[in-house]
């Protein structure tokens, strides 16, 4: 059983050299350059460990779900293209005039879609920016890098050029760019200057919306109306928060904006929280000053809050550093107190009718 092993001299190398070959079996040949070999012996060749990569190389191959949607889609204009080409070509030998105008036509809806096309390209590429600016920011407030810092407040500058009451924010920003501030104070300097006025504004435009999903679903007689009121008031809010905030988004840049929030919603567990609030909220009393109506009006509105909030979350080209989140408890407040004062108006003008039967 005892065998004899060629004895050889110790030597030193490193692991991650280029001419490092590590082989379980085979021999180089014909290499012309010296180059370390380790040879693992037969009685280990069980040791050795080999990675599966099959899983990653099947990922690589063709997409045939995209190229069937392209080739799809590409018969679809083909078609089209063909269908206004023989429309034309008919009206041209039935009558020139009718023709020309099918063709102006035509040329009109073209440049139309291109100008489109371009737009809606657009408002994709900006919401982009505005996220990558966002993850900009909370990185550079973690690694606390200044030059990426200084870079980051000129794409910030340029970003809200377009915004008249940043102005004074801009100047102050501007002047403090040549100081020497660490990368995450000037993130935060930045949120400050920029972002104070902002807020304030989107947590108006969220208040109202809210308020108003309450009022009118609490006083509609039909539970079809509450549902196209609370989508349609949730796109327009979360359309004028973007707009606020400098992402402009279009048709498509919107669609992938709400898709996004209810993502983050169903991941953070908004709406969850939210309920537990309400039901906080509601078992202190509340419950008891207003209907069963007024209630899910209240219910109604504080959804469309957090979902507002959220979306100011995705929109917000700076991560909440050093400023306050806006909470849905305040939110909370002045809904309530919007229904208090209805609910005076209500008692007085019932009073009123009394008084004058």
């Amino acid at each position: 059983m005892s065998k004899k092993w060629k004895h050889r001299p110790p030597a030193v190398f490193r692991l991650d050299r280029d001419h490092l070959i590590i082989d379980s079996a085979t021999k180089t040949r014909g290499s012309s350059e010296r180059r370390a070999q380790i040879n693992s012996e037969p009685e280990f060749e069980a040791l050795a460990i080999t990675i599966d990569d099959s899983t990653r190389s099947s990922r690589r191959g063709i997409r045939w779900a995209m190229l069937f949607l392209f080739a799809l889609g590409g018969l679809l204009l083909l078609a089209m293209g063909v269908a206004v080409s023989d429309l034309i070509t008919d009206l041209l030998a039935r009558n020139p005039e009718l023709g020309w105008l099918g063709l102006g036509f035509a040329i009109l809806a073209m440049v139309s879609l291109l100008v489109i096309a371009v737009r809606e390209t657009t408002a994709l590429m900006r919401l982009a920016k505005v996220e990558k600016l966002r993850q900009r920011a909370a990185g550079l407030i973690v690694s606390d890098n200044r030059i990426e810092a200084r870079a980051l407040m000129h794409e910030l500058l340029a970003l809200t050029w377009k915004m008249p009451h940043l102005a004074r924010g801009r100047a102050d920003l501007e002047g403090h760019l040549g100081e020497i501030i660490d990368g995450s104070d000037m993130v935060r300097l930045a949120e400050r200057e920029l972002m104070t006025p902002l807020d304030q504004q989107a947590r108006k435009l969220i208040s109202t919306a809210a308020t108003r999903v309450s009022v009118v679903t609490a006083v509609s007689p039909r539970a079809v109306v509450d549902i196209l009121f609370v989508f349609g008031t949730a796109l327009i809010l979360v359309r004028r928060l973007a707009f606020l905030y400098g992402a402009r988004p279009g048709t498509l840049s919107l669609a992938r904006l709400m898709r996004q929030v209810v993502m983050h919603l169903a991941v953070t567990g908004g709406l969850a929280a939210s309920d537990s609030l309400i039901q906080q909220m509601l078992g202190h009393g509340i419950a008891a000053k207003l209907s069963a109506r007024l209630g899910e009006g209240v219910l109604n509105g504080l959804l469309t809050a957090r979902l507002g909030l959220a979306a100011v979350d995705l929109i917000r080209p700076v991560p909440f550093a050093a400023l306050p989140r806006p909470t849905l408890s305040d939110i909370m407040s002045e809904i309530l107190g919007s229904f208090g004062d209805t609910e005076e108006r209500h008692s007085e003008s019932s009073l009123a009718v009394a008084e004058v039967q």
